[in-house]
Protein backbone atom coordinates (compact mmCIF):
# COMPACT_ATOMS: atom_id res chain seq x y z
CA UNK A 1 0.00 0.00 0.00
CA UNK A 2 1.11 3.48 -0.50
CA UNK A 3 2.28 5.66 2.26
CA UNK A 4 1.47 8.88 0.46
CA UNK A 5 -1.67 9.83 -1.07
CA UNK A 6 -2.11 12.68 -3.42
CA UNK A 7 -5.27 13.71 -4.70
CA UNK A 8 -6.34 16.04 -7.52
CA UNK A 9 -10.24 17.02 -7.22
CA UNK A 10 -11.59 18.42 -10.70
CA UNK A 11 -14.95 18.74 -9.76
CA UNK A 12 -17.29 20.96 -7.38
CA UNK A 13 -20.75 21.65 -6.90
CA UNK A 14 -20.92 21.10 -10.79
CA UNK A 15 -20.62 17.29 -10.00
CA UNK A 16 -21.29 16.49 -6.65
CA UNK A 17 -20.76 13.37 -6.26
CA UNK A 18 -17.18 13.16 -7.76
CA UNK A 19 -16.48 15.89 -5.42
CA UNK A 20 -17.66 14.00 -2.38
CA UNK A 21 -15.75 11.13 -3.41
CA UNK A 22 -13.13 13.27 -3.95
CA UNK A 23 -12.74 14.63 -0.36
CA UNK A 24 -14.10 11.24 1.69
CA UNK A 25 -11.51 9.08 0.39
CA UNK A 26 -8.85 12.19 1.42
CA UNK A 27 -10.55 12.33 4.66
CA UNK A 28 -10.97 8.50 5.51
CA UNK A 29 -6.73 8.19 4.38
CA UNK A 30 -6.38 10.91 6.67
CA UNK A 31 -8.35 9.56 9.27
CA UNK A 32 -6.35 6.15 8.65
CA UNK A 33 -2.61 7.49 9.25
CA UNK A 34 -1.85 7.96 5.54
CA UNK A 35 -0.15 10.99 4.20
CA UNK A 36 -2.44 13.10 1.93
CA UNK A 37 -2.11 15.61 -0.34
CA UNK A 38 -5.57 17.15 -1.64
CA UNK A 39 -5.13 19.37 -4.74
CA UNK A 40 -8.18 21.82 -5.13
CA UNK A 41 -8.42 22.49 -9.20
CA UNK A 42 -11.05 23.55 -11.79
CA UNK A 43 -14.45 24.56 -9.60
CA UNK A 44 -13.29 22.59 -6.63
CA UNK A 45 -11.21 25.78 -6.51
CA UNK A 46 -13.73 27.77 -4.82
CA UNK A 47 -13.30 25.35 -1.73
CA UNK A 48 -10.34 26.76 -0.51
CA UNK A 49 -12.05 29.82 0.48
CA UNK A 50 -14.08 30.59 3.96
CA UNK A 51 -17.70 29.53 4.04
CA UNK A 52 -17.71 27.90 0.26
CA UNK A 53 -17.79 24.40 1.91
CA UNK A 54 -20.77 25.14 3.69
CA UNK A 55 -22.74 26.08 0.49
CA UNK A 56 -22.04 22.61 -0.89
CA UNK A 57 -24.76 19.94 -0.26
CA UNK A 58 -25.40 16.50 -1.24
CA UNK A 59 -27.83 13.94 0.52
CA UNK A 60 -26.04 11.11 2.42
CA UNK A 61 -23.21 12.33 2.35
CA UNK A 62 -20.42 13.62 5.09
CA UNK A 63 -20.47 17.38 5.65
CA UNK A 64 -17.88 18.91 3.23
CA UNK A 65 -17.27 21.26 6.01
CA UNK A 66 -16.37 18.45 8.30
CA UNK A 67 -14.15 16.48 5.76
CA UNK A 68 -12.17 19.88 4.68
CA UNK A 69 -11.51 20.27 8.58
CA UNK A 70 -10.37 16.93 9.06
CA UNK A 71 -8.03 17.26 5.67
CA UNK A 72 -6.75 20.06 6.99
CA UNK A 73 -5.72 19.05 10.18
CA UNK A 74 -3.98 15.94 9.36
CA UNK A 75 -2.88 16.27 5.81
CA UNK A 76 -2.13 19.12 2.72
CA UNK A 77 -4.21 20.63 1.34
CA UNK A 78 -2.77 22.86 -2.35
CA UNK A 79 -5.33 24.93 -4.44
CA UNK A 80 -3.97 25.03 -7.87
CA UNK A 81 -2.14 28.54 -9.16
CA UNK A 82 -3.67 28.91 -12.80
CA UNK A 83 -7.03 27.89 -11.27
CA UNK A 84 -6.70 30.24 -8.91
CA UNK A 85 -5.56 33.20 -10.89
CA UNK A 86 -8.45 32.07 -12.97
CA UNK A 87 -10.77 33.19 -10.13
CA UNK A 88 -8.62 35.64 -8.52
CA UNK A 89 -8.06 34.08 -5.75
CA UNK A 90 -4.93 34.48 -3.37
CA UNK A 91 -3.01 32.94 -0.64
CA UNK A 92 -4.59 35.79 1.51
CA UNK A 93 -8.07 34.85 0.66
CA UNK A 94 -8.07 30.91 1.30
CA UNK A 95 -8.19 29.18 4.53
CA UNK A 96 -5.82 28.99 6.78
CA UNK A 97 -3.28 26.15 6.01
CA UNK A 98 -4.50 26.25 2.04
CA UNK A 99 -0.90 26.78 -0.03
CA UNK A 100 -0.88 27.80 -4.17
CA UNK A 101 1.05 25.56 -5.90
CA UNK A 102 1.31 24.67 -9.53
CA UNK A 103 1.75 21.36 -11.52
CA UNK A 104 5.63 21.16 -10.81
CA UNK A 105 5.09 20.61 -7.74
CA UNK A 106 1.61 18.67 -8.54
CA UNK A 107 4.12 16.35 -10.62
CA UNK A 108 7.10 16.12 -8.15
CA UNK A 109 4.58 14.82 -5.55
CA UNK A 110 2.91 12.21 -7.33
CA UNK A 111 6.21 11.01 -8.36
CA UNK A 112 7.28 10.72 -5.11
CA UNK A 113 8.27 6.96 -3.93
CA UNK A 114 5.82 4.97 -2.02
CA UNK A 115 2.77 7.75 -3.76
CA UNK A 116 -0.48 7.17 -5.28
CA UNK A 117 -2.25 9.55 -6.94
CA UNK A 118 -5.75 9.23 -7.76
CA UNK A 119 -8.05 12.30 -9.72
CA UNK A 120 -11.51 12.98 -9.63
Amino acid sequence: MAKKLVIKVTAGADAPERCSQAFTVAAVAVASGVEVSLWLTGESSWFALPGRAAEFELPHAAPLPDLLDSILAGGRITLCTQCAARREITEKDTLEGVRIAGAQVFVSEALSDDAQALVY
